[in-house]
Parts: structure tokens; C-alpha cells; sequence
């Protein structure tokens, strides 16, 4: 690497590390490692196995992660495009796993962008319970947003909020919390010399006094008897051991439970050997910093769960019925379209839309569910303008608070007509839509897709559903798996693939 370490820094791990300083000093001679992540809401490990056109090696403490070899390009292949795996840093895949998602769990990832860890999330909920994904910088919820669309999360919330905010509007509400908290970036000196550039002797304890904030709210929004992950990519003890053991300090109901983890985990240092550290001279990834904290139950939750009411937050509650009515109903033009925010042209940050138009809304896209997919997906209809969203909340539940994406996105209401999203072809399975059109990733049909360009397609390479005309919103898949949409008519398919999106 050419940057030069921080004497501070150097220093201070001297002292740290002892005898193994050395080993670890070497590691910023050798190559960063890279890997990916099986994204398991559309193909299985072993499907993606069968077919990755580069070499993987599996990652020890993440089972859908793989190294992928020197030279690898993951991010050039139509695989990629398709949502099939997420480019992750190894290391960065650990968290999630010892969080311990289950299906049906109501998850909050409280620091999430660019929305990595939420995508794993996600994954492991398989498309039950929520994923509520927050990130406090407006900028980069715009990425956040489209990978969670790319990658085809159904049930997930995007907030642009502050932690303080989002316990208020979520008391003992999550089952699972995830903080991945904004760090020294210490641990990925080896990966972004830019980090070196940024980091000052005074850093550390700057992030510290955020992190023991952000700590404090997830507490409030945690469930009694539910878990929080906090997870950081430094080394600096003031922001690791120090920030955990001063917040047990002040909350006795929570302890620090063993991480566990394989593969080359490490205890935690300064009186908490339950944490989990990751040195890259122990193991193939960057720095990090885990800890897994778990609440008593001995607070009274909210409600109980068996009242569907009472189980939602008190904003909710506190505002009646009315706005709490679930229904059916039934993805996106490109981000840039929708103003960079989920809400699209005619919502406003936080505010619900007024109900005009909500009704023909709805039936235009009841029309599309009958003609172009057969079934209509289950939850709230959450209307900003002429956009539909189907939200795992009732929409008074974000009264108030910074929406990016209130849900799936199914499309936008225009002169009358339903005109899907691009993010509802994305999490739709073929056997979904009634009609479908597989496109080759080798013989470079799938890249002119991707690329925007009209395509000919013979009506025989149509998989239409018995009874269903050939003509309309084809669903295009990729070797099988959802990329989009398009318009098949007399041979041609007019190709709907977002600008914002294609392939450069």
C-alpha cells in the first residue's frame, strides 16, 4: 500500500497486539481478499455453484459467502444484474449471521447503506416478517433503495431517519436489531487508503460518543427478549469494548452473550471476551468488531403478540383503525424518475398522501394483477401521487417520518393506466407472471437487455400461462431469473429496462 499508517495508529496496535504486531503489519503487504453473496431470495448456493462462470471458495463463518478468485469480475456478469449475489468484503458478511435471523422476525437495520448487510437480511427472512433499512445520510439511501429492489426484498422499509426518531416512532417494536455503526474505518486501511487519509488521532473517541447514542435508541426500539448486533470495521477499543461495556453499564437487562462464530474469530478485548474481533492476520477478510447483546424480557412489551392491534407501534395504535386497514393490491421507472426518493413525484418526505385518486389507483392495478399476473400481492396499499407501494406497515405507522421506500414498489398510475415498476419484475419469480421470456447470459442476448435494445423474440420462446394471450408485460429473465420487463407484441419485445439501471 502506498499510504503511509498514522504513527498513532501504528502505535496503539503495537500495544494492542504485542508479539503478533509483526504478523500484523504484514497484512498490509498482501491484496485485499473480495467475495460475494448468494442472494437466496432468487437462486440457492447450490444452483449459483452449478453455474458461476468463476472459481468460489467458501467463506468459514458465512455459508451463502464465497471468495472468488484473483481476476474475477462478478460485477460484469448478467448474474450480477439479475440480483443473483451481492459483492460483499468478507469479513463485512459476519455480522449478520451471528445476528440469527428468523423467519418472520421484525428486523431493523438501523445504519444499513449501501445495503449489504440488509440484502442478507432479507434473504435469511425469505420474504415473511419485515426489514425496516435506515441510513442518516440522504445520499446514501438512493443505493441503499436500489439494492434492496434489485436484489428483490418484498417486505422492506427504507427510512432516511435519526436513531432517536425511529425509537420514538418504534417502542419495543423489533425483534432483532443490527448496528453496524459509522466507525474509524480502521479495520479497511488496507482495502481504502482513503480511510488513512481521514483518520486523525482524535477520530476514535469522536465515533464513540455517536455509537453509545445510536446504542441507546436501538435499546428503546429492541422487544424484550430480543437481540442487537453491533458491529464496527476499526480496531479502536474506545469504540468497540468500550462503547458495549458503558452501555451495559447502564442497562442491566441486556447482557453480552458469546459470539461464537468460525473460521478464525477472536475474543473481544478489555474485560469483554464475549464480543468477537476479526484480525486480518488471522483470518482472510479486513477488520471488524462484533458484539451480540441480548435482552432479559423482564421489561412488559407493548402488546402481546396474539392482538394484531396492539402488536403494532403506538403511532399506530394512537391514530385509530382507519389508516391501519390492510388490503390487497396488487416494482419502477428508474430512481432518477421518482426524484431519487421511494415516495415518487407527488409524495412528500414523511407525510401520507391525501386519499384523491386512491381508489383508481387501485383498480387499474387490480386490472394489471388480473391480466398480467394472475394473483395480487397481500399487504397495505401506500399511495404517493400516482405512485403504489405495498408496505408490511399500515401507512400511518411512517406518519411523520422520512420515507424513502414504505415497501415493494409496484408502479405508477398514468392517463388512467397502470404502468408496473421496475422493482416489482425484479422480485417476481417466473411462475409469477403469466408471461415470461428467459433470456441466454452466454450468447449476449441478456446484455443487450440490459443494455435497453429492442429484441426479437419469436412467439415459441413466449412461456405463456394456458388461456393467457401472448401479447402484454412479459416478465425477462436471465438463464431463468427475474431482470425486468418488457412489451411483447408480433415478435418484437419492446424492452422496459429502467435507463438508470443498464448496463455501461
Amino acid at each position: 500500500m502506498a499510504a503511509q499508517l498514522p504513527g498513532t495508529f501504528t502505535g496503539r496496535m503495537k500495544e494492542l497486539l504485542g508479539t503478533e504486531y509483526e504478523q500484523f503489519m504484514e497484512t498490509y503487504k498482501e491484496t485485499p481478499y473480495a467475495g460475494l453473496r448468494v442472494n437466496t431470495l432468487k437462486i440457492t448456493v447450490q444452483e449459483l455453484l452449478e453455474r458461476s462462470p468463476f472459481g468460489l471458495e467458501p467463506i468459514p463463518w458465512c455459508p451463502t459467502g464465497f471468495y472468488t478468485e484473483a481476476g474475477a469480475r462478478p460485477g460484469k456478469h448478467p448474474y450480477y444484474h439479475a440480483g443473483l449475489y451481492y459483492i460483499q468484503e468478507p469479513s463485512a458478511m459476519a455480522p449478520v449471521e451471528l445476528l440469527d435471523v428468523q423467519p418472520g422476525d421484525r428486523v431493523l437495520d438501523l445504519c444499513a447503506a449501501p445495503g449489504g448487510k440488509s440484502t442478507q437480511i432479507a434473504a435469511k427472512l425469505q420474504g415473511t416478517g419485515m426489514l425496516v433499512s435506515n441510513d442518516l445520510h440522504p445520499d446514501r439511501t438512493k443505493a441503499l433503495a436500489k439494492n434492496l429492489e434489485l436484489y428483490g426484498v418484498r417486505n422492506g422499509i427504507v427510512l432516511n431517519e435519526t436513531p432517536q426518531r425511529i425509537a420514538a416512532a418504534f417502542p419495543d417494536f423489533f425483534d432483532r436489531i443490527l448496528i453496524d455503526a459509522p466507525c474509524s474505518g480502521e479495520g479497511m486501511f488496507r482495502k481504502d487508503e482513503d480511510m488513512i487519509k481521514q483518520w486523525e488521532p482524535g477520530t476514535p473517541l469522536k465515533y464513540a460518543e455517536m455509537q453509545r447514542e445510536i446504542l441507546l435508541s436501538a435499546a428503546q426500539a429492541l422487544k424484550p427478549g430480543g437481540t442487537i448486533v453491533y458491529s464496527t470495521c476499526t480496531f479502536a477499543p474506545e469504540e468497540n469494548e468500550g462503547s458495549i461495556l458503558e452501555f451495559l453499564a447502564g442497562h442491566p437487562q441486556f447482557t453480552a452473550v458469546p459470539a461464537g462464530g468460525s473460521g478464525g474469530f477472536a475474543p473481544g478485548l478489555s474485560g469483554l471476551p464475549e464480543a468477537a474481533r476479526l484480525w486480518p492476520h488471522k483470518v482472510k477478510g479486513e477488520g471488524h468488531f462484533m458484539a451480540v447483546l441480548r435482552h432479559d424480557g423482564s421489561s412488559a412489551a407493548q402488546g402481546s403478540a396474539g392482538d394484531a392491534d396492539t402488536a403494532l407501534p403506538v403511532s399506530v395504535r394512537s391514530k385509530g383503525s382507519s389508516a391501519a386497514r390492510p388490503a390487497k393490491a396488487g416494482g419502477s421507472k428508474d430512481r432518477e424518475a421518482r426524484g431519487g426518493r421511494g415516495q415518487g413525484k407527488g409524495g412528500a418526505r414523511g407525510q401520507r398522501p391525501q386519499a384523491s385518486g386512491e381508489a383508481a389507483a387501485l383498480d387499474a392495478f387490480a386490472g394489471f394483477c388480473r391480466e398480467q399476473l394472475g394473483w395480487q400481492p397481500a399487504g397495505y396499499p401506500v399511495l404517493f401521487g400516482e405512485h403504489l407501494y405495498i408496505s408490511p406497515l399500515p401507512p400511518a405507522a411512517l406518519d411523520g417520518l422520512k420515507t424513502i421506500r414504505p415497501g415493494w414498489y409496484m408502479g405508477q398510475l398514468r392517463s388512467g393506466r397502470f404502468i408496473p415498476g421496475h422493482p416489482l419484475a425484479t422480485a417476481l419469480r417466473p411462475a409469477e407472471s403469466l408471461r415470461s421470456l428467459s433470456l441466454d447470459s452466454a450468447n449476449g442476448e441478456a446484455v443487450s437487455y440490459l443494455k435497453g435494445e429492442t429484441l426479437s423474440a419469436p412467439e415459441e420462446r413466449l412461456s405463456v400461462q394456458p388461456g393467457s394471450p401472448s401479447k402484454g408485460y412479459v416478465l425477462v429473465c436471465i438463464d431463468g431469473f427475474s431482470a425486468g420487463w418488457g412489451k411483447w407484441q408480433d415478435g418484437m419485445l419492446k424492452n422496459e429496462y429502467p435507463a438508470g439501471w443498464r448496463w455501461t
